[in-house]
């Protein structure tokens, strides 16, 4: 089940974030995080298998029409098993609702960009070490 962030999920949240740490994430990012769940979620989703939370992700809307998917986290338990995938195509569908978007953005890292290139994001830009040393940005797209 896909249902909209509470308040009340964040330590469960941080959890998952840190059982994706140090793979996926730095250490550095948890007050990143943090921060966003504090103060910068727009629209923000869960997913949830019998009562806990198993995968999160949200989206961020900007004036020049374009859209950005944000802090995707998956239960290393349900990687490559489709969780990601649907949450992903959930939040595109849910996007292509606002007609006033045009492209959606992603920023990720060298380990996971195929993911968002295998729904159909294109690869526009990469900056080594910005998100921590040995973190890369992939910038991509999906225009709509």
């Amino acid at each position: 089940m896909i249902r909209p962030y509470s308040s009340q999920d964040k330590e469960e949240l941080l959890e998952l974030l840190r059982l994706n740490t140090p793979q996926y994430f730095a250490e550095e990012e948890e007050a990143d995080f943090i921060e966003y769940l504090n103060k910068h979620v727009e629209s923000y989703f869960v997913v949830e298998v019998e009562g806990k939370i198993i995968g999160s992700g949200g989206i961020n809307y900007f004036p020049d029409k374009t859209a950005r998917i944000s802090w995707d986290i998956i239960h290393p338990a349900y990687q490559g098993k489709g969780v990601g995938k649907e949450l992903l195509q959930y939040r595109v569908d849910y996007i292509r609702r606002n007609a006033s978007v045009e492209v959606i953005y992603v920023r990720t890292t060298q380990l996971v960009y195929k993911f968002y290139e295998k729904a159909g994001f294109t690869l526009e830009k990469t900056e080594k070490d910005f998100w921590a040393e040995g973190f890369d940005l992939y910038q991509m797209k999906m225009v709509l």
